[in-house]
């Protein structure tokens, strides 16, 4: 019996053109071709850049966005106002303690697309608190308050760096649809098993006979922003150093934006 071919291209090529749908259609449809294919390692991916991912799994390069490296310091002593300050600091002049979790100049971004999609229709960037970091802030007040307090560490992440991501899957997807056109001769009009095979393997590097890798590179981005979403990641004091991020509380406020970012949860605060 012939295996027929497999259905959908169409629908996800017209999804993975069009900027101005949510990028979740398109991989709702790619999900189901994955699926009809029998490609377990382009479902898995699939599902995870549309529902994000936990502490435990680990980060795609794509996913780890440049980022800015602050603290917020409240000025201690006599005849010191008490305002807050933020600055930026380098990674370098944190505790070793503290660099020995990771800390540097990227983040990570678990949020599914829709999350990240809602964070940019705000038009604020984002600021990420490392996870344990209320725990550390005596090393680092030692280390850098100079007689000030250190109230909170954090990444800022641009605009910039979310859309990366969100623009790399788009990439991605679409470079699919390209591979799986040019291995089907003309007048075909659905690819066949093969032929997404092949196709999975050009866009997102499968490795032969093991469906379930998948590598995908990406190069991080910097760009300028007037906002800032605030989001706070918990991990529990049993999660293993690497990796360490954990996104199990989000919560999102947002006066302006409420309509855009319904379903999502967040705490939401404007740049100082």
């Amino acid at each position: 019996m012939t295996t027929p071919d497999i259905e959908g291209l169409d629908q996800l090529e017209r999804a993975v053109l069009d900027e101005d749908a949510s990028l979740a259609t398109a991989l709702r449809r790619f999900l189901l071709i994955a699926g009809y294919a029998h490609q377990e390692g382009l479902r898995a991916w699939a599902l995870k850049q549309l529902d994000g991912y936990e502490v435990h799994e680990e980060l795609p390069g794509f996913r780890e966005v440049a980022a800015t490296l602050e603290m917020t310091l409240e000025p201690a002593g006599p005849g010191r106002p008490g305002r807050e300050e933020t600055r930026q600091i380098s990674p370098h002049q944190l505790p070793q303690s503290v660099r020995d979790r990771g800390i540097g100049e990227h983040a990570p971004i678990r949020y599914g697309v829709r999350e990240i999609e809602a964070l940019i229709a705000m038009g604020w960037n984002l600021e990420l608190s490392p996870p344990g970091s209320a725990e550390w802030l005596t090393e680092v007040t030692d280390e850098l308050g100079n007689g000030s307090a250190v109230l909170s560490l954090q990444w800022r992440v641009r605009l910039t760096a979310l859309r990366s991501v969100l623009d790399h899957i788009r990439t991605r997807l679409t470079l699919f649809v390209a591979e799986a056109r040019a291995a089907m001769p003309p007048g075909q009009r659905n690819p066949s098993l093969d032929q997404v095979g092949s196709a999975a393997q050009q866009a997102f590097r499968v490795t032969a006979g093991d469906a379930t890798t998948i590598n995908i590179v990406t190069s991080h981005s910097k760009g300028p922003g007037s906002s800032t979403a605030t989001v706070s990641v918990n991990e529990p004091a049993t999660a293993p150093p690497q990796p360490w991020w954990h996104r199990s509380s989000v919560i999102w406020s947002a006066i302006a934006a409420a309509a855009t970012i319904a379903g999502v949860i967040a705490t939401v605060a404007v740049a100082k």
